[in-house]
């Protein structure tokens, strides 16, 4: 599968590129890498349609502060721009995420390895980070954890090693699905359970904990699955969104009887915990 690679060069203060990220997430693009420019955006070359960032809202009211170019990334080019994008990523003093390339980091508890490929999940974008930082506080020995929309399944794999007794990984994106279970076994974990599908796939599934670092949209839209599969007394943990959105999550969320706890925000990116 190819992938387009957008190339934003931006003249924009942090908030306003930020938003430009949240909307080319909202018409498919599924990871983005900072540079000293502005950002590169990736999208599966079949569902790409320039007109559909032409009409963004951030673009058309800010013409003259973002320009960007576009070319075809093939498969086996992929690894060579992430190894020159990626570096070493430690959370919390507790986690480090690094590729196979990396040395092992033995100054953390929980080292792990992620293959880079275009999934999404490397712990360089701030909704990774706060979840893993959730993760880390939680205490999930014995309990069963969903990760979903798992990209390459850096949060089922530490779910794994902090002792969670089920766990399983799901993505509707082939790449992902490959991608993770690449991963799992890197990172000795190969009870993990992944599934390539979406929430439909959820039927007669359940489990004491679900993650989805997802997008706003593709959560409002789902909240009701995940309603479902979650035990009760469960924690839902939501990633993926501004703090702006908040308000709209929440209120999806009381419809299923979720109720709001906390969150952790960086950047004006949140990740949210709810109760069942």
């Amino acid at each position: 599968m190819n992938y387009i690679e957008l190339n934003v060069k931006t003249l924009a203060v942090t908030p306003l590129s930020e938003i430009l990220i949240v909307e080319l997430g909202e018409i498919g693009f599924e990871s983005f890498v900072e540079n000293e420019e502005g950002f590169l955006a990736y999208i599966q070359e079949n569902e790409f349609d320039e007109k559909k960032i032409v009409e963004l809202q951030i673009i058309k009211t800010n013409p003259s502060i973002f320009t960007y170019t576009f070319q075809i990334v093939e498969d086996e080019n992929w690894n060579a721009i992430w190894e020159s994008n990626y570096e070493p990523v430690v959370i919390k003093n507790k986690c480090g995420i690094r590729a196979p390339f990396h040395p092992e980091n033995k100054d953390v508890e929980y080292d792990l390895i992620i293959e880079p490929k275009m999934s999404f999940g490397t712990a360089h974008h701030e909704t990774t980070s706060n979840m893993i930082e959730f993760l880390l506080e939680e205490d999930l020995k014995g309990k069963s954890v969903l990760d979903m929309g798992c990209g390459t399944s850096v949060l089922a794999i530490l779910a794994a090693k902090r002792g969670s007794s089920k766990v399983f990984a799901i993505d509707n994106d082939e790449w992902a699905y490959n991608n993770s279970l690449e991963n799992i076994l890197k990172n000795n974990e190969p009870e993990i359970n992944v599934i390539l599908g979406d929430a439909n796939s959820l039927t007669n599934l359940y489990f004491d904990v679900i993650i989805a670092n997802i997008n706003r949209n593709i959560l409002l839209n789902d909240i009701k699955f995940y309603a479902n599969s979650l035990n009760d007394n469960g924690i839902l943990l939501m990633s993926g969104f501004y703090e702006q959105d908040i308000p709209a999550i929440k209120e999806e969320c009381g419809k299923y009887n979720l109720n709001f706890d906390r969150y952790i925000s960086k950047n004006n990116w949140v990740a949210i915990r709810f109760l069942k």
